[in-house]
């Protein structure tokens, strides 16, 4: 029987022809391989997936949002600076019309008080020639009432009288000076 055997296993055992227990064995296995693998590993690499993918969108959403964020400082920077700018050329306008304003009034205080000084100097001149008309005209009396009482021989010391005889020769000195001037 031993023959029987050998010679059973020897027929059976063609290099192409499967061994059922072997293929029976190899397929429960790949089953409960399988199993473990679509229950435990997917699950698990599929949440990692889903969170790298999450991640990454996040990352872009984020980045995309800092870009956005980015842009609109950008914008109210320069909106900014041209807000700036113009509020500099603004005042530097208002300060040069200021300027002209008070270099006007300036001018304008000047002008009145050179008015004033003039008119304050013509009405000191006046007053000056008027007191040196009225000393002019005093001395000018005595020396003629003196002259005119040596002409006339007698005294001319009567207040009205002198006051006449100067005012005459006063009258006629002007009308010969106003004579003169023609």
């Amino acid at each position: 029987m031993h023959q029987f055997v050998v010679q059973a296993a020897t027929e059976s055992a063609s290099p192409l022809a499967p061994n059922w227990w072997e293929v029976l064995v190899t397929a429960v296995g790949f089953a409960i391989l399988l199993f473990i693998v679509v229950k435990f590993v997917v699950p698990a690499f599929e949440k990692t997936f889903a969170a790298r993918a999450e991640a990454i969108e996040g990352g872009i959403a984020k980045a995309e949002k800092a870009q956005a964020e980015a842009s609109a400082a950008l914008e109210e920077y320069k909106q900014q600076l041209v807000e700036a700018r113009t509020e500099a050329n603004r005042i530097r306008e208002e300060a040069r019309a200021e300027g002209a304003q008070i270099l006007a009034e300036l001018k304008e205080r000047a002008a009145a008080e050179a008015a004033r000084i003039t008119e304050q100097a013509h009405a000191q001149i006046e007053a000056e020639r008027q007191q040196a008309l009225v000393s002019l005209r005093t001395e000018v009396g005595s020396m003629a009432t003196t002259l005119a009482g040596r002409i006339v021989g007698e005294s001319l010391d009567d207040d009205a009288r002198a006051s006449r005889v100067v005012d005459r020769f006063l009258a006629d000195l002007e009308a010969q000076n106003a004579g003169a001037a023609k």
